[in-house]
């Protein structure tokens, strides 16, 4: 029997030897509609409302989330794995944060705190308590326990919220010195947590040290561009790591440039959550974590078609929002995809070229001024009490990136 699966995984093994994108890689749907646009006083009302949120439900000692609403079904939290969720929830909102403020000092069509409808002395206050947390908190963060790995999302989100912190006050020295300590130690922290096949998964029923389960893409994707923003502001990553973690995300790329779940199941490749309306939720970050670190097979075409590909079958995503049971979606999609995939797809939108943006900035806002809680908030998936926070995170910076 092993003879006939072999060449399978050989074949999955090679996707990015091509000199171009395999064809499948430029085909599938189309948009064939505008949006309904949002206009520019619409999108900062939307992302106002979702700041004057995360400032009333911001913790006392600045972070974001908790334990709380333990009634409902949730994912498997042994050990320190709350740590582990408020860390990432809160370098993610602490993000969106810092990127309004830097938008409200552009040269060029800034936004302001008028507009945005938020009290700027409240804002700058969330942001300064975030930002101790963050600092006393980040370097204390390890494995939550033997079998799970929660912590990998806080090390990756904890270096891009840092970047940020990097770029608030470019000129205090004293202040970045200390910042760009943290990065160096929670770059570690993701070489530590390292899986000995490449990549980053947040379990490993092995329990061992280094984790030996198989990697996801979507979380080596995260890890990915996190290790990039640190090279991009002068602290390199180990080369050894990236080296290894593209290995293992070529290896789950099929040649539509949909991804595997995971490496565990790359002998069912077409099981229906490594489909292209499986992997709608994935192929953006993964795509885009591919193209930063010098993956010449994804193009500018390879973007838009899954661009394309997203936002015309974004009712998959949205089917499986707010499901309290992680893949019981068509094509086992699963809730907290949702806000994941939109960010990633703003992402991308601002990787293609300038001319092709608008079409695809006017579905994202679409989609997002739409599913906005009337508290302010934006949420997919029921996970204690982080998923508020971290939807409304993930929004905000999808948002910001709809303005022109």
């Amino acid at each position: 029997m092993m003879r006939f699966v072999l060449p399978l995984v050989f074949l999955l093994s090679v996707s990015s030897a091509f000199a171009d994108p395999p064809a499948l890689a430029l085909q599938g749907v189309k948009l064939d509609r505008s949006a309904n646009a949002p206009t520019r006083e619409q999108i900062e009302k939307s992302v106002g409302r979702g700041i004057n949120f995360l400032i009333e439900r911001q913790n006392k000692n600045g972070s974001w989330g908790s334990a709380r609403q333990t009634k409902q079904l949730n994912i498997y939290a042994p050990g320190s794995s709350h740590d582990a969720y408020r860390a990432g929830t809160t370098a993610l909102d602490l993000m969106a944060l810092l990127e309004v403020e830097a938008a409200t000092k552009r040269t060029e069509n800034p936004l302001t705190f008028e507009q945005l409808g938020v009290d700027k002395e409240k804002f700058l206050l969330s942001i300064d308590r975030a930002e101790w947390w963050i600092n006393d908190y980040l370097p204390t963060l390890r494995r939550s326990s033997p079998d799970v790995l929660y912590n990998v999302w806080g090390h990756a989100y904890g270096i891009q919220c840092l970047v940020r912190m990097l770029d608030r006050f470019p000129d205090d020295r004293e202040r970045n010195d200390k910042i760009r300590e943290l990065i160096r130690g929670q770059i570690d922290m993701l070489r530590r947590f390292e899986t000995t096949l490449g990549g980053w998964f947040y379990y490993d029923w092995n329990e061992t040290t280094p984790p030996s389960e198989t990697t996801a893409c979507f979380v080596s994707a995260v890890g990915l561009l996190a290790l990039k923003e640190a090279q991009e502001h002068g602290i390199e990553p180990p080369q050894k790591v990236i080296d290894k973690t593209m290995a293992s995300m070529k290896r789950q790329r099929l040649p539509d440039f949909a991804y595997l779940y995971g490496e565990y199941i790359r002998l069912q490749p077409r099981r229906s959550i490594n489909l292209p309306a499986g992997s709608l939720g994935r192929s953006q970050a993964c795509n885009l974590a591919m193209r930063r670190w010098g993956d010449t097979d994804v193009n500018d075409a390879v973007l838009e078609n899954w661009l394309n590909r997203f936002f015309a079958r974004n009712g998959w995503l949205d089917i499986g929002r707010k499901r309290p049971i992680p893949h019981e979606s068509f094509y086992q999609i699963a809730g907290y995809f949702f806000y994941y995939g939109q960010y990633y797809a703003s992402l991308c939108i601002e990787t293609i070229p300038e001319a092709n943006r608008p079409l695809y900035r006017e579905h994202l806002a679409d989609i997002l001024l739409g599913v906005q809680e009337k508290d302010g908030s934006w949420w997919d998936y029921p996970l204690y009490d982080y998923h508020q926070q971290y939807g409304t995170g993930y929004a905000i910076l999808s948002l910001l990136r709809t303005l022109p």
